[in-house]
């Protein structure tokens, strides 16, 4: 029993990364500063600064050397205005978090295995490794929807916002925002508990043969 969870101490380490890597990885998907927006030619629109992320977009308008308050318009499948890189993305957040909170499910029930002595025999359906593989997974698709954002703020993508938002198709200048950085966090960590998961080996306990037995 003592050999089987200190065994385990590193998957234990990978449960916490997990927490806060699916945390991170949530918490990212609902934030509007995945791309920062600055517009400072008010001779069509005007000027300001606009965050815009995968399920809606935050604006603050200068008027008169004074900000105007933030005023965000959340978005989702049904509007047509949304380039493809926004439509991908929301399904790979979506696609990570779902996997991840599967993985999270799936080591509770592995570590309840390892600290109640019950380890599973079969290693083709081990927990460890459906909950490794599944964190991987979460970890491709957060990677892949980071990516794909800085590539369109790289190469200054736009987005055809309906004319009531006030908004260019394309700003003076646009950077990476704090999502983005968390988004990275959280798929660093999840590749960080995936591996950590897939790593663990059962111990092998070795039979102890009485004196004078036949072997």
């Amino acid at each position: 029993m003592v050999l089987l969870v200190s065994s385990a101490n590193c998957q234990v380490a990978g449960f916490a990364l997990l927490t806060i890597g699916w945390i991170l990885c949530t918490t990212s998907m609902g934030l509007a500063e995945w791309r920062v927006w600055y517009m400072d030619k008010p001779l069509v629109f005007p000027s300001g600064l606009a965050c815009v992320g995968m399920w809606k977009v935050c604006i603050q308008h200068h008027n008169r050397n004074f900000l105007t308050p933030t005023q965000c318009y959340h978005y989702s499948y049904c509007d047509n205005f949304l380039p493809l890189d926004i439509r991908i993305t929301q399904n790979l957040m979506l696609a990570a978090s779902i996997l991840g909170l599967l993985g999270k499910a799936t080591i509770i029930f592995a570590l309840r295995n390892v600290y109640m002595g019950l380890p599973h025999k079969n290693a083709a359906c081990h927990p460890f490794i459906i909950s490794g593989i599944l964190n991987v997974a979460a970890s491709v698709c957060i990677s892949i929807a980071v990516l794909w954002n800085y590539y369109s703020i790289m190469n200054e993508a736009g987005v055809a916002f309906p004319p009531s938002l006030h908004l260019p198709f394309k700003p003076d200048m646009q950077e990476v925002g704090s999502a983005i950085l968390m988004a990275s966090l959280a798929a660093f960590l999840l590749l960080l508990s995936g591996l950590s998961f897939l790593s663990y080996k059962s111990p092998v306990v070795s039979q102890v043969h009485p004196v004078g037995s036949d072997i």
